[in-house]
This record gives structure tokens, C-alpha cells and sequence, in this order.
């Protein structure tokens, strides 16, 4: 069965990775191919789509085209992929280059032109095949830090352009520019008591203590239980050139021989990314930072890349029967770790027990629930969480307090609050947020509703305080010829910055945003708005209800040549 399960394994590996082309596409950089994170990375809320390819921790690196194909989109945001560009190739295949500091060319003067047509700085363009062709090395961009990103590097991904599924680099031919002969760590294992089982006399997760054995595989402290039980994993890979901890590739689990459970990271669908949310241990995760992978599903979900047997992963302890459970966890080049936990049946009383209940709210994954105190309620539809649980909920000091965030959500639920302490000027001024932050809230007369995704405390929040402008380098009438750039912070303390704008000389004019430092920034090379001498500069901020704040200057500025 060993012999079988492992041809069975490195023969699907085989098809998935030779169904792609291997020479078709070129490196993005001109440099040495290193990872600061690979595809199916655990991220908060998503799996890593990509390769993050480190840039020498700079920007301004040439960013190359890796096959001939036109630019099919073009995003500019403030947040995830910062500046990106998507060429659509031939083949079959769209390849992303995103975290940009500029595109450059033609596909940056399509961006300019862009901007100015719809007066924003956030803006998505979708463009047809004969507008933005390019060739294969074709420089498309400079590498950046925008966006969410949190270093200077390169995000690039692949996707199948029809699908939009996401596909590891890996499969088209990049595993040559990459070495890997260190196998995947395993640091943690731990076994889940299921449905009131004991395991090791306890029912909450246990950590199991591992042992090195001669042949290189680790030997797990035997549990004892007396049911069903799952068992969970924290692993990591490093390859040998890069130094970071990267995701693991193949994950798979054995009981009595039998494989009972796989997940492989070759390509899923963007539908699919908060999935990892019931893929690892979220409770530990929130609690401790730390992401246990589940290898069990205690309820099913529509995670593509799992394959178990009828029983998901989970494993029963049987009186009179002794067994054997195997986890093995392997990069993309074959390297392979594993551990050997044994597994007796045994009826001891436990010494931990579980938490006790106090709720007095459940929760049925797959049914709509509604709950309702005074002026507030919370309306979960069914699908909204991955499991039953038993909720804390309840409404006191003007607030709803709904669980916390170790659940967690799926797709949005809706909080309704209603108030008439407020006078109707105020109303427009409320939103509902939680912890000040602010949640997208409409308003009908006096009653607020809003869509959530984390669990938590909730309120309404007046926000009447306008927001903040200031400038780097104060301008007000100096001649400043020599600047090559304008510059401001902005920030409002509540319900946050729903856009700003900046007029020169009466004519909207670009300012790009860095969310990471909340600065505004005009290059005076962008445009040819400035005018010969004398020059008027104004910017308007206003926050998600309506508060703006206008700053304004004068400056004067000689046309150099």
C-alpha cells in the first residue's frame, strides 16, 4: 500500500506539473530568482496567490514582460497589489506583476491619461488586444512597495485566463531558477479531541512531543483516546538560496496505511481564498499568532485543493485496536518531511475538560439565525460560518456585543441599530463601527445598518471631527523651481478617508496615496498644469460621512527647460 500510495502520488504531481508549458515564459527580473513568499502561503484571510520575488530590498529594478501577449488590465490601489499590471498571452495563460512603483512607456502614459480622464487615482482599466501589445522582455515597469506590500518586491502570479484560477509559478518552468534541498519543517503537532472524546486524558487540543528517529522521521508521544479525534500541524519550508519561511506544498495524512486526507497547492480559485480561515486552527491563530493547519474537517467546505476519505480526515480510536497514523509533508521539489503517531483506544478519565458553555445562543452553520436585544439585532444568513458554536451575544451600553474574533466568518452578516437619541443633523454623522473603525453604514430615518466579517463589538460612532491636511515643506509664496515633488499627510481620526482631491490652478491634478505613510504626493513631471510664475494649490479631504477639509496655498515656479 506504501509502495502504491506513493506512485500514486509523484504520478499526479507528474500530470499537474507537465500539463503546463515549461520554456514558454522568462523571469520578470534580471536578477536571481529569491522568494520572500511562495504559492498557497497561509496570509491573513487568503492564500498567497503567487511568488513574492525579492528586489534587493529596492525599488526601481526593470520588470519585464515574460512572453509576448497585450495589457489586458491595468489596476491602480491604494491597497493589495498596489500598482499592477495583467498580460494576457496566447497560450492560454495571464501573468500579474503587481506592488509596481510605475508602469513605464506607453502603458504608463495610458495610466496618465487615465488618471486625468477620471479625475482619481484609483482606477481599473480593461483594455483590448491591440491597444498595449508587448513582446516577450519588453520592460512593462519598476518594481515598487505599493500597495500592501511590506517591503520592496515583486508580486507575480499566473492565471488561467479564462478561469482566472490561480496556477503555481512552479509549473511553468520557474523551479529551475530556484534551489531546494532542505526538507519541510514540522514543528508542532496536535491532536484534537472530536464530539466529547477524550484524547491523553484531555478534551481540549493537545500538543504532542516529538522525537527524531535514525531514519530522519519523527516518532509523536502515543495518544490515547476514546473516539473520534483530528490532528493539526504547523510546517514551514525554506529553500536553499532564499532564507524565508515559506508555505508548504503537499500535505497529506495516512491511518493504517490509508491515505485519508491531501491538500496540494497547484491552483484554486479566488472564491475559494477564505478558506484558509476553516483550513487552520482560528481560534489558536487569533489567540497566539500561531497557524495550526488543520488536517481534518470536522464540517465540510469547498476547498478544492482538500481531498479526504468519507470520514474527512477525522480518525476514530477503537476499543481492542491499536493504529497508526502518518503525516507527511512535502515541497514542490520532493523533499519530504514526516511524523508517525501511534493511537490506542483508552477510556481514562480526563484531567482537562473542556470550556464550559454559558451561552445561551447557538449558532447552525447552515441555517439563517437572528438575534435581538433593545434597539439592536445581528442577522447571520445560513453559510455565514463554518461550524456550530455556541455564541455570546448580548447589548448593554449602547453597544452589541457579538462573540469575538476567534470564529471565524465567511461572508457578511448584518448589524441593525436603531436610534433616536440623536438629532436628525447628527444622524448623517453615525456609522456603525467597531472598536471607531468604520464599517459601510446606510441610513433609513433612524435605523443604521451594516455588513460585517469579523466578529466583535459594535456601536454607533459620531464622527463630526473634519479630517487632517498638512504639508511636508510649507510653500506659501516661495518660488520653488527646484522641487520636483509636492507632498502632505493626511489622516482623520474616526471614520477614515473616502477621497481626496487636488486642484491646481482651478484643474483637478494627480496626487498618488501611500496608505502605509498617508501621504499625498504630486511629481511636477506628470503633468503640464503648472503654470509660469504664480500658482494656486488647493486639496479637499472628505471622510466616509462627510466631513472635508480644504487646505490651500500659493507658490510661484519658472518653466525649466
Amino acid at each position: 500500500m506504501r509502495f502504491s500510495l506513493f506512485t500514486l502520488f509523484f504520478c499526479n504531481l507528474f500530470f499537474a506539473q507537465n500539463q503546463y508549458p515549461k520554456d514558454y515564459f522568462s523571469p520578470p527580473l534580471d536578477i536571481p530568482m529569491q522568494l520572500s513568499g511562495n504559492f498557497g502561503e497561509l496570509r491573513p484571510n487568503h492564500f498567497h496567490a503567487g511568488f513574492d520575488l525579492k528586489t534587493n530590498q529596492r525599488e526601481g529594478l526593470n520588470v519585464y514582460a515574460v512572453a509576448d501577449g497585450y495589457v489586458s488590465r491595468i489596476k491602480i490601489s491604494t491597497f493589495g497589489n498596489g500598482k499592477c499590471i495583467y498580460i494576457t498571452h496566447p497560450n492560454g495563460y495571464t501573468s500579474v506583476y503587481g506592488h509596481l512603483q510605475t508602469p513605464v512607456g506607453a502603458i504608463q502614459d495610458y495610466v496618465l491619461k487615465t488618471h486625468y480622464k477620471e479625475k482619481a487615482f484609483e482606477i481599473e482599466m480593461f483594455l483590448k488586444p491591440d491597444e498595449l501589445p508587448v513582446t516577450k522582455g519588453q520592460i512593462i515597469g519598476l518594481s515598487g512597495n505599493t500597495g500592501s506590500s511590506e517591503g520592496p518586491h515583486l508580486h507575480f502570479e499566473f492565471r488561467d485566463s479564462k478561469t482566472e484560477f490561480v496556477i503555481n509559478p512552479m509549473f511553468f518552468g520557474f523551479d529551475k531558477n530556484l534551489k531546494d534541498t532542505k526538507k519541510p519543517t514540522i514543528s508542532n503537532v496536535l491532536v484534537y479531541p472530536l464530539d466529547g472524546t477524550t484524547a491523553n486524558q484531555s478534551k481540549l487540543p493537545l500538543l504532542l512531543n516529538l522525537s527524531l528517529q535514525k531514519d530522519g522521521t519523527y516518532l509523536a508521544n502515543k495518544v490515547k483516546a476514546n473516539g473520534k479525534i483530528g490532528f493539526g500541524i504547523t510546517a514551514v519550508d525554506f529553500d536553499d538560496v532564499s532564507g524565508n519561511r515559506n508555505g508548504v506544498y503537499n500535505v497529506s495524512t495516512f491511518f493504517n496505511g490509508n491515505q485519508n486526507y491531501n491538500y496540494q497547492f497547484n491552483t484554486y480559485s479566488f472564491d475559494e481564498m477564505r478558506y484558509i480561515n476553516a483550513l487552520v486552527d482560528y481560534p489558536r491563530y487569533k489567540k497566539s499568532g500561531q497557524r495550526v493547519q488543520k488536517l481534518f474537517m470536522k464540517t465540510p467546505f469547498a476547498l478544492s485543493i482538500i481531498k479526504t476519505d468519507s470520514l474527512r480526515g477525522i480518525v476514530p480510536a477503537e476499543p481492542n485496536l491499536a493504529s497508526t497514523y502518518r503525516i507527511e509533508v512535502s515541497d514542490y521539489f520532493g523533499n519530504l518531511n514526516s511524523v508517525n503517531v501511534p493511537i490506542e483506544y483508552d477510556s481514562a478519565t480526563p484531567i482537562v475538560n473542556a470550556e464550559p458553555v454559558t451561552s445561551k445562543y447557538f449558532v447552525k452553520y447552515n441555517r439563517d439565525t437572528n438575534f435581538e436585544k433593545d434597539n439592536m439585532s445581528v442577522f447571520f444568513p445560513a453559510g455565514t460560518f463554518y461550524d456550530d458554536f455556541n455564541m455570546n451575544f448580548d447589548v448593554k451600553n449602547n453597544k452589541i456585543y457579538i462573540h469575538e474574533d476567534v470564529i471565524p466568518v465567511h461572508s457578511n452578516f448584518t448589524i441593525t441599530i436603531k436610534d433616536s437619541t440623536y438629532s436628525e443633523a447628527l444622524r448623517d454623522k453615525l456609522y456603525i463601527g467597531r472598536n471607531n473603525s468604520y464599517n459601510g453604514t446606510i441610513r433609513k430615518g433612524n435605523v443604521f445598518t451594516a455588513k460585517a466579517k469579523i466578529l466583535g463589538q459594535y456601536g454607533l460612532v459620531l464622527d463630526t471631527i473634519a479630517p487632517v491636511i498638512k504639508i511636508a515643506k510649507p510653500i506659501q509664496d516661495k518660488w520653488i523651481s527646484d522641487m520636483k515633488s509636492i507632498q502632505f499627510t493626511i489622516g482623520d481620526s474616526l471614520s477614515g478617508i473616502k477621497s481626496y482631491n487636488g486642484y491646481l490652478n482651478g484643474n483637478w491634478v494627480l496626487f498618488e496615496y501611500d496608505n502605509k505613510t498617508r501621504k499625498i504626493t504630486h511629481k511636477f513631471d506628470a503633468d503640464s498644469l503648472v503654470a509660469e510664475g504664480a500658482n494656486d494649490l488647493k486639496i479637499e479631504v472628505v471622510d466616509n460621512v462627510g466631513n472635508s477639509a480644504i487646505f490651500e496655498t500659493h507658490f510661484f515656479r519658472s518653466q525649466q527647460k
